[in-house]
C-alpha cells in the first residue's frame, strides 16, 4: 500500500479563479435582479453563470488548470 503525499492543488489556478469570479458576479447580478423582479436579467445572469463554467473548462483544457502546461508549480 502506497501513501501519496502530493497535494492535489485545491483548484488554485488561473482557470479556477477566472471561473469563480465570473460565477460570483453572475450570482450577485442574479440575486439583485431577483430582488427587484427583473426577470430578463435573472435569466441573463443564469446564462453568465453557465458562461463562467464553460470558461473554466476551456481554460483548464488550454493548460491553465491545476498541473497544466502553462501554470507554474509553487512549492510550499
Amino acid at each position: 500500500m502506497s501513501i501519496e503525499s502530493a497535494e492535489p492543488g485545491h483548484g488554485s489556478s488561473t482557470a479556477s479563479w477566472t471561473a469563480v469570479v465570473i460565477m460570483l458576479v453572475a450570482f450577485a447580478i442574479g440575486t439583485t435582479a431577483f430582488f427587484f423582479s427583473i426577470v430578463w436579467l435573472v435569466w441573463a445572469s443564469a446564462g453568465l453563470l453557465i458562461l463562467g463554467l464553460l470558461t473554466g473548462i476551456v481554460l483548464a483544457k488550454a493548460g491553465y488548470g491545476v498541473g497544466g502546461s502553462k501554470t507554474v508549480s509553487k512549492s510550499h
